[in-house]
């Protein structure tokens, strides 16, 4: 088959025409194609002349008679067979013009010149084009319709999605002399961007200022967004952005060694303030590298803005060089992600993103913008409001689901209320305290929670689950009531989710619908932001309080007291003088106060963090509960020390945590940010040299992440420009955190070197019931069975 037969879907089933001869006269070859004029057998081995003659040939469909009126076409000259080119696995479209030097512009420049382009909404006429022009009827529409030249006009006048997407290949049928970039210049997501720039402007929903790259569109669209810090790594794709950020006065871009910590320090930087974090990117390693905080930031609700750089549209889908798919990757990590195709959309993009990040349940968005879009210049357009038709709005608690709630809690003789993190995500915090007062209810907060509740208050319990309080587990499996607010059931909580709070009535009450009954079954679910949903329950609370009997809690507080006096939270202190991890953490806790915001890393410096330091008051304590991510506590105290710059922070840190990220010193000695990390030392992976110990007969392996001298992190410390400390006896403890409180221009490191025979107490072993909580290896409470 020569390219002309092929480039030309209009001639397709019946040859072309070279002069008077009728068309239905003109033979079909057995393949259902045309025979080529002016063209000799094909003797490449591939063509009509090289394939078996010899089967039946197929019924070729004919087209209806021609109107004697309609003018004939010119027989389409041979072209050069387009190449084919693999579609963009974005979805993005070929660039509008060739690249200079390429085939496709020396084709270009040769082709003969057209006296207009076709445009939705043209009426043709004879004169329209200097070649009379014939549309299929399978492209134009109705055949019955009156038709001016092959044309049926009023399909034009009003383009709809369909006929768009069918514009290319009209002037293909059109030009067969024209190339494939100039075929594909009007592409039809150009005139639905226009389509709606003038329903917007109609409506009033966009302001048009000057014109400006897409670049500086980026700096300005984040500057009105209120963004203050940005943490990123430069590379190729992403660089544009990069120039007009030298010339911000409103934005300070703090340079990471390692995309993770960006997106770790953007996550810092939300949940203290409660604000979006932003981290940005180049394409490739640099996005995949941000896959990991994104994920982290998903499991956790904390609203993060990711912008990232990506090849140029004409090399989307080439596997070009650092191409990738970050749309993709992140998917199902991210609440939503863009691929922005055009400069004048980067405005509105930033803004959705920015809403969508907090609004409802938070969490992380992605934008990818291709370098060339960077570069392209466009009017900078900024949203007058921001509308996501697909994104409900928050809803209200409903008052019938407010009622039962308060009248079960009043019949209710042994009631527990579960907080989970969206009191913190939702500021939650007073109507908490407020409600728990005026209830007397006993309050046991999770990990994510941890400082939503004052943790000194008599009525905190303390934090459920796995490694939770013995008085804080006991409480929940011997409710009659649990009133969950901002929490999700997770299994570090439930445990075995068939023994959980068996004899409890459940009532949830979360902003995302899709949580309430996921894990657990609920009796009366609440659907709508804590902070509404708190409010509500304590007026309606006081609406039953009229007089009416209330049942006493003072036998259920009787035996929670029990239960809090015959397992408290303690640790044995080595008799030889050195340090036990507990003692470390719970001295930098007193000596710092509950006015400074803690980091963690994973492990069980984290268990031990979030039951020995003062934690007093919401978003003071940062940490990666959902995905459990090591490295997470320094990125996440740079950024916090960041958004609170008067404010002491510390990151509580495991030898093996501090390892991953210590590089994060060097951006924060550069960058003047000076956080204070404790090293809780213990020579290896901890939390899993307890589970070898606990349930692989002690025997240990690939535990050895360091030793006692190797590394030497209180010289990291020094060799990344901070302060490096040591400390490995108890009596030097309270003065090694004086001195490192007192260091105030630069990052102090304090290496506590602590026993590594420590286990984290009370445990649960994962998938097993609540009731088996254990004390220690050999010792477990005892229940009683009355309830």
């Amino acid at each position: 088959m020569t390219s002309s037969s092929r480039s030309d879907p209009a001639t397709r089933g019946r040859a072309p025409q070279t002069g008077p001869t009728s068309q239905r006269t003109r033979p079909t070859s057995p393949y259902n194609g045309p025979t080529s004029p002016n063209t000799g057998p094909d003797h490449s081995g591939t063509g009509p002349a090289a394939r078996d003659h010899s089967a039946p040939a197929r019924a070729v469909a004919r087209p209806p008679a021609r109107s004697p009126i309609r003018p004939r076409l010119r027989p389409p000259a041979p072209s050069r067979p387009r190449s084919r080119r693999p579609l963009p696995r974005h979805g993005a479209h070929p660039p509008t013009r060739p690249r200079a030097g390429t085939r496709q512009a020396a084709a270009g420049a040769r082709a003969p010149a057209r006296s207009r382009d076709l445009r939705p909404g043209d009426v043709f006429a004879p004169a329209a084009a200097s070649r009379r022009l014939h549309w299929p009827p399978h492209v134009c529409g109705d055949v019955g319709r009156p038709r001016y030249h092959g044309v049926s006009a009023p399909a034009f006048s009003r383009p709809s999605r369909s006929s768009c997407a069918s514009f290319t290949a009209l002037r293909r049928v059109a030009d067969p002399h024209a190339t494939r970039a100039s075929q594909l210049a009007e592409s039809p997501h150009r005139h639905a961007r226009r389509r709606r720039r003038v329903r917007a402007h109609r409506m009033g929903n966009l302001s048009v200022t000057e014109t400006m790259t897409g670049a500086q569109l980026l700096v300005r669209a984040l500057e009105e967004a209120g963004v203050d810090v940005l943490f990123g790594l430069p590379g190729g794709m992403i660089l544009p952005a990069y120039d007009p950020l030298l010339d911000s006065t409103r934005l300070r871009h703090i340079l990471v060694r390692h995309e993770q910590d960006a997106g770790h320090a953007a996550a810092g930087y939300a949940t203290a303030t409660g604000r979006p974090g932003v981290c940005m990117a180049t394409s490739g390693p640099g996005a995949t590298n941000l896959v990991t905080a994104l994920a982290d930031a998903a499991m956790d609700s904390v609203p993060v803005v990711a912008v990232t750089g990506q090849v140029t549209r004409g090399l989307l889908g080439t596997d070009a060089f650092q191409e990738a798919d970050i749309c993709g990757i992140t998917q199902g990590i991210t609440k939503h992600n863009w691929l922005v195709r055009a400069a004048e959309d980067i405005p509105g993009v930033i803004a959705r993103a920015f809403h969508l990040a907090t609004t409802g349940r938070p969490g992380p968005v992605l934008v990818d913008i291709p370098k060339d879009v960077l570069q392209e210049r466009a009017p900078y357009v900024r949203p007058a409001r921001v509308d996501l038709p697909g994104v409900p709005s928050t809803p209200r608690p409903h008052p019938r689901s407010l009622e039962q709630a308060a009248s079960l809690l009043r019949a209710s003789r042994r009631p527990v209320l579960y907080a989970g993190g969206g009191i913190i995500k939702a500021d939650a915090a007073p109507e908490l305290l407020r409600f728990a007062e005026l209830t007397g209810v006993p309050v046991v907060t999770t990990l994510m929670a941890r400082g939503a509740f004052p943790g000194s208050h008599r009525q905190h319990l303390g934090m459920p689950g796995m490694h939770g309080t013995v008085a804080a587990v006991a409480a929940l499996q011997h409710a009659d009531l649990v009133l969950a607010v901002g929490a999700r059931f997770d299994d570090r909580v439930t445990g075995d989710p068939t023994t959980f709070a068996r004899h409890a009535k459940i009532v949830h009450a979360d902003i995302d619908a899709a949580e309430i009954g996921k894990n657990r079954a609920v009796d009366v679910p609440i659907v709508g932001d804590a902070k509404d949903v708190l409010g509500a329950l304590t007026h309606a609370v006081r609406g039953l309080d009229d007089g009416a009997h209330r049942t006493p809690l003072e036998g259920w507080w009787d035996r929670l007291d029990a239960w809090r006096t015959a397992a408290p939270l303690t640790y044995r202190t080595p008799p030889d003088g050195s340090l036990s991890p507990q003692q470390v953490i719970e001295r930098i806790g007193l000596l710092t106060g509950p006015d400074a915001v803690y980091a963690s890393g994973v492990g069980q410096h984290q268990m031990w963090a979030s039951h020995y330091l003062p934690l007093e008051r919401p978003r003071s304590f940062l940490n990666s509960g959902g995905l459990g991510t090591m490295g997470y506590a320094l990125p996440a105290a740079m950024g916090a020390k960041l958004a609170l710059p008067d404010t002491t922070v510390w990151a509580v840190d495991g030898d093996g945590c501090f390892q991953m990220t210590c590089r994060t010193l060097a951006t924060c000695a550069i960058e003047n940010i000076p956080i204070k990390v404790a090293v809780i030392n213990n020579a290896g992976l901890g939390m899993v040299r307890q589970l070898q110990s606990l349930f692989f007969d002690d025997r240990h392996f690939g535990i050895d992440s360091a030793t006692r001298r190797i590394p030497d992190f209180a010289a990291m410390g020094e060799a990344y420009g901070g302060v490096g400390l040591r400390c490995d006896r108890a009596e030097d403890l309270d003065a090694t955190i004086r001195k490192a409180l007192e260091i105030d221009d630069a990052p102090v490191v304090v290496d506590f070197a602590v026993s590594d025979e420590e286990m984290v107490w009370p445990m649960i072993a994962a998938g097993a019931s609540n009731d088996d909580i254990r004390t220690a290896r050999a010792s477990a409470p005892i229940w009683d069975t009355n309830d």
